[in-house]
């Protein structure tokens, strides 16, 4: 049942992915007004509400598309538009009250949709900014380097902040991305009042021999597990996938993951594209010294990552300091994202005690 004065113009399509919206969210009586998020809506259903609208109306958009139409109007009138929209390099996540912007990096899938239940967690008047992957939108070609991706989010953060200091936080993939960004800002005379790395590890082969051993090791009894545990089709895509190997390798497949689509969807081209380019990057990015501190939060549950984030990233920065919360590689922003969104919050107040802003 759809609620709403009417229909027009948008009648034909809202009546295609009425049933639609209706069947992910489980509910019966959506009004065409009605917000995706505050009916339940989150980054998993998102990626099956936009999967079956690709498989219905022949039209495949990326799930971050929500925050820009999140109602069903909305998203009726866009679906009727005849070429595929724009994403800009900036998504806003969370409004703010004048205090300087936070900019958050993506993980290696490409979308700023999986922090939509930390950032609705973080307690501060900061508005938030996602960083939005190049080439998700299936139009142009996504990077497949981390020096690009950085150099692209800062031209966007730009327009939004022309000056420091500035609040960083990078997951996973974003992380490394977000140092780039740190180190270029830093090299041209800015200030940054908060690099939160969350998570996240440079490639294997920039570790220490020693470091590599131990991977090594764990490696080899998580892949014969994981292997073991998978279904055939999965086994299938392990042996033949390379980035689905590296993704086990690093952690970030674990059992059930954000990365995992939901039972009974998978990933678009577009998708599949944006992340095997960000796995190149990963492989191939060096990260250099950074004469700053590093405020990192580890996840608890030890997958396949470093068990000592010090060992990695002390030689790499001047100041290094790491928290840890509950949860596997991906559970802290699936599951314990409360808990990351505490840390964060408190992280943003000291940022604004130490580093006044100025809000020019």
């Amino acid at each position: 049942m759809i609620t709403g004065s009417s229909l027009a113009p948008s009648s034909t399509m809202i009546e295609a992915i009425a049933p639609i919206w209706q069947r992910v969210l489980q509910r019966a009586n959506i009004g065409l007004e009605d917000n995706f998020f505050d009916l339940g809506g989150d980054s998993s259903l998102a990626l099956k509400l936009f999967t079956e609208i690709a498989q219905v109306c022949g039209r495949e958009l990326p799930p971050v598309t929500i925050y820009q139409a999140p109602t069903m109007a909305a998203l009726a009138a866009l679906l009727e538009q005849p070429t595929a929209p724009r994403f800009p390099g900036l998504v806003l996540l969370k409004d703010g009250n004048g205090e300087q912007p936070v900019f958050i990096a993506h993980g290696l899938g490409g979308s700023v949709i999986d922090f939509y239940q930390p950032v609705k967690h973080i307690e501060s008047g900061h508005p938030v900014y996602g960083l939005q992957a190049k080439g998700i939108d299936g139009v142009e070609e996504p990077f497949d380097r981390i020096e690009d991706m950085a150099q692209f989010y800062l031209d966007e953060i730009k327009q939004v902040q022309p000056h420091g200091p500035y609040l960083l936080i990078g997951y996973s993939l974003g992380g490394l991305v977000t140092l780039e960004m740190a180190q270029r800002l830093l090299s041209n005379g800015e200030k940054i009042a908060l690099l939160a790395i969350l998570d996240a590890y440079p490639h294997m082969r920039y570790l220490s021999r020693f470091q590599r051993m131990r991977l090594l090791i764990r490696q080899i009894k998580q892949r014969l597990s994981t292997f073991m545990r998978l279904p055939i089709r999965g086994k299938t895509t392990y042996i033949l996938h390379p980035l689905e190997r590296g993704l086990h390798i690093f952690g970030f497949i674990s059992g059930r993951t954000s990365y995992q689509p939901p039972a009974g969807v998978s990933f678009s081209p577009t998708m599949q594209r944006v992340r095997d380019r960000a796995y190149l990057a990963l492989t191939n990015y060096c990260p250099r010294f950074y004469n700053g501190k590093i405020k990192f939060i580890r996840a608890g549950d030890i997958t396949n990552f470093p068990a000592n984030p010090t060992a990695v990233w002390q030689r790499l920065a001047d100041r290094f300091e790491v928290e840890t919360i509950p949860g596997d590689h991906l559970g802290i922003i699936t599951t314990h994202f409360d808990k990351l969104g505490a840390v964060l919050s408190r992280y943003l107040q000291q940022s604004s005690a130490d580093t006044p802003y100025c809000n020019r």
